[in-house]
């Protein structure tokens, strides 16, 4: 069986994206934010003015930025990358025109960027990617998941750099919009274990901003944090722009998309896509929630 793209790109034209930078979030609710108007008391801005604020950074189209509803605060948490000027600032909050109040400003080092390389783990033509999580279908064929701007233009998958070890062929790809792909397994001698760093996966959900995860990739290994904002909307420059995302404050490198993003609890949770920093000293790190990407191929986890 194989699933149709929904999103078909061409080699080239997935190569030049390769290196785009990041941008944000939309979402809202109406909820009292702690900045003292005229009269002293706390501004409230309504769902509908969150939302603006939201679209206005989108309409920005500043490289380096990504942001979120903060629930405790009733802002905007817009996070700016070490690229972004104190004129993109000004150019975000002009945007917003009467509801740049809605706007908190917060640096983070580093670059925004899809984190994927030419490497190891696993194998297209001349990028790699990390294994996501082995899923298969109510028949039993099987599969495994990854991010979708890594299948995008992708043939066939191998377990090793000379690729010599055949994995399969991508059976269906989501990218902009989404970040999943999903490759078929043509290998029965390759071990398809239902597990992520050691980890048995017994089930898939959504977490709550605050959960403890733990991410895996083929670049940096195993590394842990907590999710930071859900539903986010990051520009990756070219138009390429993917929706609800989960943040995170998880570490991440070239080479580690498309791997996992679990908990403890064996439940999985998401697929690297991209973000800004290292595993020296961190950073933020976004992720295509795994629950979207069974519900569209069919899959489940196991």
């Amino acid at each position: 069986m194989r699933i149709k793209r929904t999103t078909p790109r061409s080699g080239i034209t997935r190569r030049t994206r390769l290196t785009a930078v990041a941008t944000g979030l939309v979402a809202a609710a109406a909820i009292a934010v702690p900045s003292a108007n005229a009269a002293g008391t706390p501004a409230t801005f309504s769902s509908a003015e969150l939302d603006s604020a939201s679209a206005s950074v989108l309409k920005a189209d500043v490289p380096g930025t990504a942001w979120a509803v903060d629930g405790k605060t009733g802002r905007v948490l817009v996070t700016v990358d070490s690229t972004v000027s104190d004129a993109e600032i000004a150019k975000i909050k002009k945007q917003a025109g009467d509801n740049a109040g809605a706007l908190t400003i917060k640096h983070t080092p580093g670059k925004f960027t899809k984190l994927i390389q030419g490497g190891d783990a696993i194998y297209a033509s001349s990028w790699r990617c990390s294994l996501g999580f082995n899923v298969r279908s109510s028949s039993g064929t099987q599969y495994f998941l990854t991010a979708g701007h890594c299948t995008d233009g992708a043939g066939t998958w191998y377990a090793n750099s000379s690729r010599s070890t055949v994995l399969g062929p991508t059976a269906g790809s989501s990218f902009p919009v989404n970040d999943y792909g999903i490759v078929r397994y043509t290998n029965s001698s390759i071990s398809k274990p239902g597990s992520a760093g050691g980890v048995d996966i017994t089930r898939a959900a959504t977490p709550s901003v605050g959960t403890s995860v733990i991410r895996d990739g083929s670049t940096t290994g195993t590394h842990t944090g907590r999710v930071t904002a859900l539903n986010a909307t990051v520009n990756y420059g070219g138009g390429d722009v993917v929706y609800g995302m989960i943040q995170t404050n998880v570490c991440a490198e070239p080479g580690d998309s498309g791997g996992p993003l679990y908990g403890s609890n064996g439940v999985a949770y998401g697929l690297t896509s991209g973000g800004s920093g290292n595993c020296t000293w961190g950073g933020t790190t976004f992720f295509q929630p795994v629950v979207e990407a069974l519900n569209a191929y069919g899959v489940s986890v196991y």
